[in-house]
């Protein structure tokens, strides 16, 4: 395994927590800044919203740049960010804190996942793409309880000195260890935007929004399905959130191997599984032990499907991938929106707690439509292919 893909994990595990540990210090940060928790609640969605504006843009500015002077140059925004986060005198500064570290988040994860791909042998790029996500599941497994935990024992400042922390180290991994990589300069914006000409790039998108969007959309009322629903005390949902994390690193794991035998069978199977999963979960979740292991299974099969999405719209954009890869990136944040958005409207219809895990199965079933049809439609572009290079090869 190449050194450099550790030094792509660990920044992806900071930039994890950066997105999700402030979940755990909303009362403490609001507090703090002496503002209701629905306005600090802000610096989640503030986040997640700049994300989707770096994914895009940011990736864009940079797509003729040698890709790892602009991993460094993500990496150091990141510091920025974080600092400021650490150090902000009010509510203000540490949403401009927020914003300038989430700008980085879609376009590393974004043009780090074409670097993991190209360090590693063709048959081998989804394991590779899993690896550096490898960061991000634990960020969700150990970085957020710890996190939390750092930030209500030693104020929630600590927290994101830490954070702070882990860039600096992440960034002097990436100096040391990401190879100079052949043909690292990118097409250009104009050759980057032709490959969203592709009716199988923006399937693969489509299939990262409905597919993504189904499980976080499960997941963003849980804490609320396990106590008022399942009958789980507060104190014990912390602890189900790491098994969610456990199933989201295996997930993560073994879908990206499954992904280098075949990305289209992978995701299908995945995907059609992952909309049982939901389904059964929404039907027995007044049942503890159905609970956890629903949980545990979610996670590991909402996971499993994040390599291969990424592999599947780098394959269909081979000739320019930054761009789209960027985009595939904002793509799972939107779908994040999405399936919170859809959980919120039926949780405020009055239809319960098991709604929203309803209405992402309701997502993910969506998803498994447009991935059959989109797998479909790759078999034909295949097939047409081949008589062409018969025919060549008498010329």
């Amino acid at each position: 395994m190449p050194l450099g893909l550790i030094a792509l994990a660990l920044g992806g595990f900071g930039i994890g927590l950066t997105e999700f540990v402030i979940m755990g210090l909303l009362p403490e940060v609001a507090a703090d800044f002496s503002v209701s928790e629905a306005t600090a609640g802000w610096l989640i969605s503030g986040y997640a919203l700049s994300v989707v504006i770096g994914a895009l843009f940011l990736t864009a500015a940079v797509t003729r740049l040698p890709r790892k002077p602009v991993l460094a140059g993500l990496m150091v925004l990141f510091i920025v960010g974080n600092l400021i986060s650490a150090m902000a005198p009010d509510y203000t500064t540490m949403m401009i804190g927020r914003v300038i570290a989430a700008l980085c988040h879609g376009a590393f994860f974004g043009i780090g996942a074409v670097v993991a791909a190209d360090m590693v042998a063709p048959s081998k790029k989804a394991g590779a793409i899993a690896i550096m996500f490898t960061g991000l599941t634990a960020a969700n497994v150990l970085g957020v309880p710890f996190g939390t935990l750092l930030g209500q024992h030693a104020g929630w400042r600590s927290t994101f000195w830490a954070i702070t922390a882990i860039g600096v180290i992440a960034l002097i991994g990436i100096l040391v260890l990401v190879p100079n990589l052949k043909h690292e300069r990118g097409a250009g914006l104009r050759g980057e935007l032709r490959a969203f000409k592709s009716r199988q790039v923006w399937l693969s998108i489509s299939v990262t929004v409905l597919g993504y969007g189904g499980m976080f959309g499960a997941f963003t009322y849980i804490a609320f399905t396990l106590t008022d629903v399942t009958g789980f005390a507060a104190s014990t949902v912390p602890w189900l959130l790491i098994l969610f994390g456990v199933g989201l690193f295996i997930g993560n794991t073994l879908g990206g191997k499954a992904a280098d035998k075949n990305v289209d069978k992978t995701l299908l199977v995945v995907l059609s599984i992952l909309v049982v999963i939901l389904a059964v979960f929404a039907l027995t979740a007044t049942s503890q032990i159905m609970t956890i292991a629903s949980l545990f299974l979610m996670g590991g099969f909402g996971f499993a499907t994040v390599p291969g999405l990424q592999m599947r719209v780098m394959k269909y954009a081979a000739a320019a991938p930054t761009l789209a890869s960027g985009a595939n990136i904002g793509a799972f944040n939107l779908g994040n929106a999405l399936g919170a958005w859809l959980g919120g409207v039926t949780i405020t219809a009055g239809l319960g707690y098991t709604s929203p895990i309803w209405a992402g199965a309701g997502l993910t079933a969506l998803a498994v439509i447009v991935m059959a049809y989109a797998a479909a439609n790759g078999r034909k572009l295949v097939t047409a292919s081949q008589p062409a290079a018969v025919e060549l090869s008498h010329v």
